[in-house]
């Protein structure tokens, strides 16, 4: 399916904000026989006194920009052109959970793409009793990795309500996982959680979301803004595959790829540091738009 995106995320602050410095993931991201970016283009108003584009360490596309003059509102837009190829659902080949420990051992390599890298705590992902008791409680008779990780990914879509009144991007995943409410943010966020607590590794991607389904299909929670889901090691035969709790799905060519990382703070859309003072809001808009099928 081909897509053409376009996205706008716009700041104001009640004073001008001045010596801002701000770290980018809005662009798509290349992934071989999954998905092909035909162009994307970002534009910043105003324009940024420093550009830098580069790769992070897990490959993401990453642009770094700064901003010496005073300013009371930034807008970045994006527009992109990519084509997203179909998922066949996988035949089960991954090991029981128990074998998971000796299958990543056996990994070799740290590159971008290890498991080594989604298997420990990260800045916004810390094990705890309450998310490892419901994990173990729930995949407690999964015949292999593969059962286990589509119990979890059902049971959160069917436990945890989708409320974007419920949390906002600091609020930490236990306690959304504790009230049973959230976003797309939350839902990955705990579900990662939940898998590293069995010896799965598992990241955190943030991407787009198709925003109108195909004819006769219900609409996808998430589809108004930009939108997170979870990638899966299934071990060295089955390799990665994504998961989307939010909507109890295997991810497929409705899911658009920003970027990969072991939480949200490594893959935030925007995340900076300015001098400012008042308070400040933002405005979010995202269209995906099916072109046409490959």
């Amino acid at each position: 399916m081909q897509y053409e995106i376009a996205m706008t995320i716009t700041y104001n602050y009640d004073h001008p904000a001045v010596g801002g410095r701000h770290v980018l993931h809005l662009t798509p991201r290349q992934i071989d026989q999954i998905q092909e970016v035909e162009q994307s283009i970002v534009k910043v108003s105003p324009q940024p006194d420093e550009w830098e584009k580069h790769s992070d360490f897990f490959e993401n596309t990453q642009i770094d920009i700064a901003f010496n003059q005073p300013h009371k509102t930034i807008s970045f837009n994006v527009v992109s052109k990519i084509t997203r190829f179909p998922i066949e659902p996988p035949t089960d080949t991954s090991p029981p959970l128990t074998d998971m420990k000796a299958e990543i051992k056996n990994i070799r390599t740290l590159g971008a793409d290890s498991p080594h890298h989604f298997i420990g705590p990260s800045p916004r992902i810390k094990a705890t009793h309450a998310v490892q008791d419901y994990a173990s409680q729930l995949t407690a008779n999964s015949q292999s990795t593969f059962e286990a990780v589509k119990t979890i990914n059902h049971a959160l879509y069917k436990d945890l309500k989708f409320d974007p009144s419920a949390t906002n991007v600091d609020t930490p995943y236990e306690l959304a996982f504790k009230n049973r409410h959230g976003v797309c943010q939350d839902f990955s966020h705990i579900m990662i959680a939940c898998l590293r607590s069995l010896n799965i590794p598992a990241a955190y991607v943030s991407g787009y979301l198709r925003t109108n389904p195909p004819e006769g299909q219900d609409r996808l929670e998430g589809a108004d803004a930009m939108h997170a889901w979870v990638r899966v090691w299934l071990g060295s035969r089955m390799g990665w595959l994504e998961f989307d709790p939010t909507n109890n799905l295997i991810v497929s060519e409705d899911h658009i790829v920003i970027g990969y990382g072991r939480d949200y703070s490594e893959i935030s859309p925007i995340k900076g540091v300015l001098r400012s003072e008042g308070s400040q809001f933002s405005t979010q808009s995202v269209d995906v738009r099916p072109v046409s099928v490959k």
